[in-house]
């Protein structure tokens, strides 16, 4: 039997995060990625929304939970997207990443990953 995946990659959101006073005084940027393991039997049966998973649940519960509170680590807000994510319906597994573009001059990001997958 096939697999299937949502697949959403580099929202970028504007996000309350980090540990340290300067990271402390307004948002940052991050970008998210998350892979969606939807669960045997769960494909639609026929071609309607009503029977699949919309994914515009996968990106409002990202947005919502980016949007929520300051957090001081990646791995808190992986953590959270992470849980949030598998609780949607027919989800099997997930795997989130965080990253922060703009954190050092000298790479493209800092990341984190939390995965099920």
């Amino acid at each position: 039997m096939p697999t299937r995946r949502f697949f959403l990659e580099g929202l970028e959101c504007a996000c309350r995060i980090g540990a340290y006073d300067h990271e402390r005084l307004g948002p940052q940027r991050v970008i998210i990625d998350a892979e969606i393991m939807l669960a045997d039997g769960s494909e639609p049966k026929s071609d309607s929304l009503d029977e699949a998973l919309n994914y515009d649940l996968i990106r409002n519960a990202i947005l919502e939970i980016v949007g929520s509170r300051h957090f001081d680590l990646q791995e808190a807000l992986a953590r959270e997207l992470y849980d949030a994510l598998g609780a949607l319906p027919g989800v099997a597994a997930v795997r989130v990443r965080t990253a922060k573009p703009d954190a050092y001059e000298d790479c493209r990001e800092i990341a984190y990953e939390l995965s099920g997958l």
